[in-house]
């Protein structure tokens, strides 16, 4: 386990800090930056390592600085009621998952024997869950794509089963946001943190934040609706959380349909963006609906990187390029 060591500036302090750049790997996210940009592989993968690297070829084709994953512990997360409640799952993902040997050999015989059709809840979760050999190809694959490679855990048996990665960061979701014990569990660890607010009142995000490091913090607006509707994205929130939050990076993970609101939240000035990556959202799966295939990412980045090369630094004067037209269009007259 990696610790902080010297002194951490929290909530409640009165000095207001600039906003600050975070460094992440080999990336500094922050004010006067290039848009950060992150892919939400997240259980798009459906257990396969083979659309896992896939999903992070997409990304890094895309122009992406890094792909995200979601790792939860089966029996942590989940009662034993819920992973035995029936559930329809793809055939090709359960013949994967006993091929991987994720699935216990009581599952293994109820799948076999009828057919693949008496599927559990259960059987499901365990198939969409990599295991630790499998997580460190998928890093070291990344990283051959100049990407690095990070994930959301669910609980606090997923921050030690990471922690043997090395990872450069931690991604807080939404659902984990009044989670103390993990939350706690991810600040110990000294690393960066990424902090998702969807379903969650300011009042709920601060008493959050005041577990991290604010020098090591982003933060991202989120609406955690799969897909969201247009007329609750809420994007003025980007704005209303770099007031309330001062010093820290702001940025957006988005679940609606398309990238022109994506692309909005970029000239807002998030600092962060993140969206899921499917590489068809007929695929089966709860989050493929609510992705974006890769030729959209790829739109997506484009336009973002446009934006950025015309935001400028805000400072008010005369161009030099605008003097001969300032010379030739000018009138100057005084009262």
């Amino acid at each position: 386990m990696i610790m902080r060591s010297g002194p951490v500036r929290r909530w409640g302090q009165k000095r207001a800090p600039k906003i600050h750049q975070v460094l992440i790997s080999s990336h500094l996210v922050g004010r006067g930056l290039p848009t950060f940009i992150v892919a939400e592989i997240g259980i798009n993968h459906n257990g396969s390592l083979e659309i896992a690297k896939e999903l992070i070829d997409a990304a890094a084709e895309a122009g992406c600085q890094a792909v995200k994953f979601q790792k939860r512990t089966v029996p942590v997360v989940y009662s034993e009621a819920d992973l035995a409640k029936p559930r329809a799952v793809d055939r090709s993902v359960l013949e994967n998952a006993i091929k991987r040997g994720v699935l216990s050999p009581k599952a293994v015989q109820r799948l076999q024997q009828s057919d693949f059709q008496n599927s559990t809840n259960g059987d499901l979760k365990w198939a969409l869950e990599f295991t630790a050999p499998e997580y460190r190809e998928l890093f070291a694959y990344s990283k051959t794509k100049n990407l690095f490679c990070f994930a959301s855990p669910w609980d606090e048996a997923g921050v030690d089963f990471l922690e043997q990665l090395n990872p450069p960061c931690y991604k807080v979701a939404s659902a984990m946001i009044a989670h103390e014990r993990l939350l706690q569990k991810i600040a110990a660890t000294g690393r960066p943190v990424i902090v998702s607010t969807g379903m969650s009142t300011m009042d709920e995000v601060k008493t959050a934040l005041r577990f991290f490091d604010k020098s090591k913090l982003i933060l991202l607006h989120t609406v955690s609706t799969y897909p969201t509707i247009e007329h609750e994205l809420n994007l003025g929130l980007i704005l209303k959380l770099k007031q309330e939050f001062a010093g820290v990076p702001v940025g957006y993970s988005g679940h609606e349909p398309g990238i022109v609101f994506s692309v909005a939240a970029a000239a807002l000035g998030a600092h962060l963006i993140e969206r899921h990556l499917t590489l068809d959202k007929k695929m089966f799966g709860t989050d493929q609906a609510a992705s974006l295939e890769p030729v959209e990412l790829k739109e997506m980045v484009t336009l973002i990187r446009k934006l950025s090369a015309g935001w400028g630094d805000g400072s008010k004067r005369v161009l030099e390029s605008e003097l001969p037209i300032q010379h030739k269009l000018r009138i100057v007259s005084k009262v």
